[in-house]
Parts: C-alpha cells; structure tokens; sequence
C-alpha cells in the first residue's frame, strides 16, 4: 500500500476473527504456525470473487509473520491472532509479550501507550534477517507491515493486505 493504512483502532475496521493461545502450547509444536495460517487464511478469503486464489496468496505471508511471532515469543502468557476487514483492506494483528524486545527501560511504559517499534524498514527490535523478510512481505504483497509496542511488556505484528485481488 502506498499510504499507510488506518490506525490499529480505526472504527472502520470490522473484527472478522479472533484467535487466543497460551504462548507455551502454540510454542509446544512448528506444526501450529501452519494449522492456525490455514485458519486465517480461509477467513481472510471469504468475499472476494476467488477466495482460494485470495487465501493461497495471502497465506503465505500470513505464515511468515506467524513463524516470526513464533521464533519471538519466549515470556509465559498468551499470543492473540486477529482479523479484520475494511473497505480497502485487510488486517492481521498478532500480539504477545516479548520482554527482550525492550529492554527494562520500558518496563514502566503505561500499558495503553501503543508506540511504533518497527516497519518494515527498521532494525530497532528484528535483527537485519527480519527487517529484511519484513521489507520484502511488505513489497511483494503491497502491505504496511509494522511491529509496535503493545503495553510494557508487549508487542503487535500488524499486517494491513489491500483486499483487491490484482496481485501480480
């Protein structure tokens, strides 16, 4: 996308579905990472005129930003999954605690305060391999992409897809 999609909490936003884990059974098997980007996945393909062609696509990113949530996760405590769909676009949150991320100069950050911590272009939080998946997931399916501290002590992956299906 050329600009940047609404903020998190737009009222244009729809909830499509939401998904809750305790971080320590999502992290007890890889095979997860897979079953819960063919869940979103199909969700995120309701409503366009070649659902299937829609969710392959898209699941490939999805899958991605999933691997990385599950390759960052470490606190004890739960990992949310949440669609929603706009007129224009499609979003997939993943939050989580990820402590390390911050360092404990943010350990007294108000929980409420939601402060970009990366885009696709930053190293600030990913090491240079993340940055660099994230830059080209964001490229190659014309998404913003970003991650942004969530509370003290958590973070969110949001991925906003443009829902036309003109994808080359």
């Amino acid at each position: 996308m050329e600009k940047e999609a609404s903020r998190f909490d737009d009222p244009a936003l729809a909830p499509m579905a939401s998904l809750e884990l305790d971080v320590a059974m999502f992290k007890s098997r890889w095979q997860f990472c897979d079953r819960i980007t063919e869940y979103l996945s199909d969700i995120l393909g309701q409503g366009h005129s070649d659902p299937a062609r829609y969710s392959n696509f898209l699941s490939v990113a999805a899958n991605e930003l999933i691997e990385l949530a599950f390759r960052s996760t470490g606190e004890p405590g739960r990992i949310s999954f949440s669609l929603y769909r706009s007129a224009t676009f499609n979003r997939l949150r993943i939050a989580f605690a990820c402590e390390e991320a911050f360092g404990r100069e943010h350990a007294g950050a108000r929980s409420s305060a939601r402060q970009p911590v990366a885009d696709a272009g930053s190293d600030l939080v990913m090491k240079s391999d993340g940055t660099i998946l994230l830059r080209d997931l964001a490229t190659l399916f014309r998404a913003a992409i970003r991650i942004e501290k969530d509370g003290a002590q958590g973070i969110q992956i949001i991925a906003d897809f443009p829902s036309a299906e003109d994808f080359q």
